[in-house]
This record gives structure tokens, C-alpha cells and sequence, in this order.
């Protein structure tokens, strides 16, 4: 480790293929992940989700083959075509399914049916019968079979599904168990319609609003720059106000407490002088170790501010890294509606099996029965490495903008030049780095599911012990994405492989430790701000144009709406931004600990970063030899040379 940390950084010298075999084991799992949609697909999954299946096993619309030991099963339902449920109102919750049984038919039926009457004359008029396969029309009504064969009535109007092939009634309120939550929020249907009015008559306001959130989601990334100092001050003086005010409340608390006690003279105001006593210390020493904290990272915070403007820099000469959100957006959605699909072919795959009801279930045995969880491990591996896909490409973009020393010899589009070494070269970088954050994912979300499942079961301790897992699991994701993100950083900037670019970057924040508690603490709360500031003016401009509906109520609906939209605008555009500063700051430490701004050393640094540099030089000769933990991180800096 010690080679490793004194080990020269050659920034895009020389570019080398990185973690090959990751590359391949990813290309294997994706392979796999193929093999289960071929598999679902041949097994005729796709045909029993698309076309549907009735109770017996036979699929809708085509002849079909005998299950063994199934009465109807095996026929020739060519000209039946829609699913169609005898109770489609008795769902069972539990397991997400239709406790009914599902017969095919020609047609659905598209006016209530109040009677069996009704129903025999729907079906010697349509063709369509809705009474099981061995009871003929004529026997509708005289059968005593009939009450159960045939759907309970009054049979809801129903309509055909677009592409599935399943009679749906037109009412969905037998479906009211679903939107239990919705039902008991609103409590009156009349409230609910009203809500529902409310957007469809906003629809063109709220995507007016959506797109204001996009535009002045761009408009701040590229101002930011400039207003980052005004922000910063907010923050101090909220922290300073809130402190102190805090504080002095309490104080004013114990003292008037004090007066009152001295009154009284009973133990329960005793003891309520003494916790206000403890509350009052302890609040002092916080806000005197808050100031104290606010005074050594005073320093800092102008490195914070100094990269937010090099950032605002970076988006005028790199516009394309505005629009990396909507390509990571964009594959992820395609991607999950693959996943989704495939899910959908995976609950409709295996053999035909008979229950103990006499119907037929399809499932899958021996070893194939665990495709769920592969496939559900491909979908946190493969979008962490949609996302990663992008760290790298930013990471790649802002590392050829700093350390290109003339920005009129960048290339025309160094996103896209980042993209071509991405592909060509850390394809396998990545798929380690979104692998390893996989881990950590799999058994937080295991815990999670666990505490669900035990919610109201389990004591005390035990729910207290897996929630203390579920943060610790959480935090640890937390922390190896950031490292991640600073490994990718040192692989764009030296092609070596994830587990040395990984080193070599901790190495780098562990100098600059307190540097690193400042950007993430000052830059995230400035950000926050960015977001807050994006939520309320778009809030605002929705309160402005909806003013004309003089219902309140209805205001509700589309300010939520709007206002959620804003902030994941934000957050989506802003966390680019964030990615951006981290990637600066690495490329800074790493600047100022090799170079010295001597000739055949120069910095690469940006005029802005180089200003700081020069400032601090003077504040450390100001100060003297004793320049403390600042003194030691500006060690390398003696002389700064120009541009």
C-alpha cells in the first residue's frame, strides 16, 4: 500500500482494458438473465400471460393439449378468446390473485346480467357461455348444478383487457380493496371524484408546471456558481440563530423554572429543574463545539465554494453531462420493463399441476424454481450497473475537462470520448463496483421484507436488533457508493483496476479528510437548498395558476403532483451536479499533492482553485510554521504557478 499511495498519477496517458473477468462473469449473468425469458417464452408463459388461461389449463383462443387427471382439460377453445371470471370481485389479498374460477368465452359481457335468465339468453344470443364447459345453455336454468358452475349475478359489465385478454368489469369498485388507503384518505367518494376532476381539468397546467421544474432545474446548475456564497452564509447564520436561540431558551427555561421551584418546593419540581439544568449544559457545550467546528472548516468551506464554481464552469464547456439523467432514465425504464415482463412470463411458466380443488396450477420444480431470485438479483445488479455506467462517464468527462491544460484542445464532445472509453476499456470496472453495492443491497432488502413479514409478532428487541441491522446496512451502501464513485474517478484518471483505483482514491480523501466533511456537508446542504428552491417555485407558480379554481380542494391533487415531480427533477439534475464536485475535488487533491506549480510541475487546476491556493499559501506564511492539520494538507503548495 505504501508503492501504491507514492505511485506517480498519470493523468490520460495511457489507456488499459481494467477487471476483464468481471466484465465476463457480467456478460455470463446477462446471458442467464437471457435464458430466463427464452425459457419462459418457450415454455409457453408468453402465450398463457397474453392470451390468459382458464381454471383447467387450457389456454385461450387455440387447441391445447390434456392434462392428466383434469376433467376439461385438452379442448379446442379456437374461436374463445377472453378470460372470463365467475367472481372477479373475490380477490384474496394474500397472494395477489382471483379466487374464482376462470372459464374462456367468446365474448365478455357488456351489460349487467341480473338473473341465470339473463345469462342463458346472453349466450344463445352472443354464442358467449359464461356457465362451465359441461353445462349446455339450455340447462342454464334447470340444472341444480347450475349455482355453482355459473357466475354469481348480478354479473358486473365487463370489458375485454387491451392485449390480455381478460374480462374486466367496467365498475372497479369491487376492486375498493386495493385502494383501502385512498378510500379511508379521502372517507367520501364524492371528495374523490372531485380530487380526480381536479387533475384531468389541471392536466395542462400540470405538465406546464412539470416542464417550468426541468427548465429551472437547468437554469440553476448553471447559476449555482454564482450564488453559492449567499447560500453558504444562509447556512451559517441558520446554524448560528438556531444554536444560540436554542440555547438561550433554555436557559431562560431553567432560570424562570428556578423562581417558580423555589415557590413550590416539591420533588417533582426539583427533578424538573434538574433535567432542564442537564438539557441547558448540554446544549451549551453542543453550540460551543458547533462553533468551534464552524471556526476550523472556515477555511474549507472556501475550497467548497471555489468547486461549485469550477462545476458551473464544467456544465457551460460540457452542456451534454445536463442531459446525462434523461440516457440514465430513459435505459433504466427500458430496462425495468423488461424485468417486469419477464416477471410476468416467470408467474405463468412450469408444468401444469392439479390442486386438491381439481383445477390447474402451473409451477416450476426442482432446481428451476429458484429462477425468482436470479432474476431478482439481475434487476438490483444491472440498474446499480446502469447507474455506475453513468458515475463513469461523468467521472471520465470532468477528468479530461481538468486535466486538459488548453480547454480550446478539448475534445468536440468529451462526454461521448468518455462513453468510447467507458465501452472500450472499464466495462468490467463497473460491473465489480455495482456488484459489490449489490451485496450489501441483497441482504438489507432480505431484513427489510423480514421486519415486514414479523411486523406485530416479533418483541422489542428483536424488531429493535433488525432495524439497528437495516441502518448499518444502509449506511455501509452509503459509504462504499461514495468510494465507488471516487474509485471510478481514479480509473478514468489512471486505467488501473477497481480494487487499486480504489485504494489509491481512499488514500487521497483520508489526506484530505476534513476537506472531504466540508464539501459533503456544506455542498449537500446547498444543494438541498437548490432542490427546496426548485419544490417552492414551482409550488408557487402551480398556487398562482390554479388560483382560478376557486374549490380548494382540488388544489390538493395537482400541487402534489407537481411539487413531487419538482423535486425528483431536482434531485435527479442537482445529484449530477454533486457527482461533478466530487470528481473536481479528487482531481484537485490530487493536483496539489503531485504538483507545485514550479516549471515541469505546474498545476492544472482552474484560475478560481488556483486563487485559493494562493490564499491559503498567504494565510499559512501569515500564520507561521504552526499551521496546524491546514498546514499539513497545503504541504505540497509552494508556489503557484498560472494556467
Amino acid at each position: 500500500s505504501c508503492k501504491s499511495s507514492k505511485r506517480e498519477w498519470k493523468p490520460l496517458e495511457d489507456h488499459s482494458c481494467t477487471d476483464v473477468p468481471w466484465l465476463l462473469l457480467f456478460i455470463l449473468f446477462c446471458v442467464g438473465m437471457g435464458f430466463i425469458c427464452g425459457f419462459s417464452i418457450a415454455t409457453g408463459a408468453a402465450a398463457r400471460l397474453l392470451s390468459g388461461y382458464d381454471s383447467y389449463g387450457n389456454i385461450c383462443g387455440q387447441k391445447n393439449v390434456k392434462v392428466e387427471g383434469v376433467v376439461n382439460s385438452g379442448l379446442d377453445l379456437t374461436h374463445k378468446k377472453y378470460v372470463f371470471f365467475l367472481d372477479p370481485c373475490n380477490i384474496d389479498l394474500a397472494h395477489q390473485r382471483i379466487k374464482s374460477l376462470a372459464l374462456c368465452v367468446s365474448a365478455c359481457p357488456r351489460k349487467e346480467l341480473k338473473t341465470l335468465a339473463d345469462i342463458q339468453k346472453f349466450a344463445e344470443t352472443n354464442g358467449s357461455t359464461l356457465c362451465s364447459y359441461e353445462l349446455l345453455p339450455s340447462e342454464y336454468t334447470t340444472d341444480p348444478r347450475a349455482a355453482k358452475l355459473c357466475p354469481k349475478y348480478p354479473v358486473p359489465e365487463s370489458a375485454p383487457i387491451p392485449f390480455f385478454h381478460r374480462c374486466a368489469p367496467v365498475n372497479i369498485s369491487c376492486y375498493a380493496k386495493f385502494a383501502e388507503a385512498l378510500i379511508t384518505f379521502v372517507s367520501d367518494s364524492s371528495v374523490l371524484h372531485r380530487l380526480i376532476s381536479g387533475v384531468m381539468t389541471s392536466k395542462e397546467i400540470i405538465m406546464g408546471l412539470c416542464l417550468l421544474s426541468l427548465v429551472l432545474s437547468m437554469i440553476l446548475m448553471v447559476i449555482i456558481r454564482y450564488i453559492s456564497r449567499v447560500l453558504v452564509w444562509i447556512l451559517t447564520i441558520l446554524v448560528i440563530l438556531g444554536s444560540l436561540g436554542g440555547t438561550g431558551v433554555l436557559w431562560w427555561l431553567y432560570a424562570k423554572q428556578r423562581i417558580s421551584a423555589s415557590a413550590a418546593e416539591t420533588q417533582i419540581a426539583k427533578d424538573n429543574l434538574q433535567a432542564l439544568l442537564i438539557y441547558a449544559i448540554s446544549a451549551t457545550v453542543f453550540t460551543v463545539i458547533l462553533f468551534l467546528i464552524m471556526l476550523i472548516m472556515r477555511k474549507r468551506v472556501a475550497l467548497t465554494i471555489a468547486l461549485f464554481h469550477v462545476a458551473g464552469k464544467v456544465f457551460i464547456h460540457l452542456p451534454l453531462l445536463v442531459f446525462q439523467p434523461f440516457w440514465t432514465f430513459f435505459v433504466l425504464i427500458l430496462f425495468w420493463t423488461y424485468w417486469i415482463t419477464v416477471l410476468l412470463f416467470l408467474g405463468t411458466t412450469g408444468s401444469p399441476v392439479p390442486n386438491e380443488e381439481g383445477f390447474v396450477e402451473f409451477r416450476m420444480l426442482g432446481p428451476l424454481k429458484y429462477m425468482w431470485w436470479y432474476h431478482v438479483v439481475g434487476l438490483i445488479w444491472i440498474s446499480e450497473f446502469i447507474l455506475a455506467c453513468q458515475q463513469m462517464t461523468v467521472a471520465g468527462a470532468v477528468v479530461t475537462y481538468y486535466f486538459t491544460r488548453e480547454k480550446r484542445n478539448l475534445p468536440f464532445t468529451p462526454i461521448l470520448a468518455s462513453v468510447n472509453r467507458l465501452v472500450c476499456y472499464h466495462l468490467g470496472t463497473v460491473a465489480k463496483g455495482s456488484f459489490i453495492i449489490t451485496l450489501v443491497k441483497i441482504p438489507r432488502m432480505i431484513l427489510i421484507y423480514i421486519h415486514t413479514q414479523l411486523k406485530g409478532k416479533e418483541n422489542a428487541c428483536a424488531r429493535c436488533m433488525l432495524k439497528a441491522c437495516i441502518c448499518c446496512l444502509w449506511c455501509l451502501e452509503k459509504c462504499l457508493t461514495y468510494l465507488n464513485q471516487n474509485a471510478y474517478t481514479a480509473t478514468a484518471i489512471n486505467s488501473t483496476n477497481f480494487c487499486t483505483s480504489a485504494k489509491d482514491a481512499f488514500v487521497i480523501l483520508v489526506e484530505n479528510a476534513l476537506r472531504v466533511a466540508a464539501i459533503n456537508t456544506v455542498g449537500d446542504f446547498m444543494l438541498f437548498l437548490g432542490k427546496v428552491l426548485i419544490v417552492c417555485s414551482t409550488g408557487l407558480a402551480g398556487i398562482m395558476l390554479l388560483n382560478y379554481q376557486r374549490d380548494y380542494t382540488i388544489w390538493v391533487l395537482p400541487l402534489i403532483i407537481v411539487c413531487l415531480f419538482a423535486f425528483l427533477v431536482a434531485h435527479c439534475f442537482l445529484s449530477i451536479y454533486e457527482m461533478v464536485v466530487d470528481v473536481l475535488f479528487l482531481c484537485f487533491a490530487i493536483d496539489t499533492k503531485y504538483n507545485d506549480g514550479s516549471p515541469g510541475r505546474e498545476f492544472y487546476m482552474d484560475k478560481v482553485l488556483m486563487e485559493f491556493v494562493e490564499n491559503s499559501r498567504k494565510s499559512m506564511k501569515e500564520a507561521g510554521r504552526g499551521g496546524g492539520a491546514e498546514g499539513r494538507e497545503l504541504k505540497p503548495m509552494v508556489g503557484a504557478g498560472e494556467e
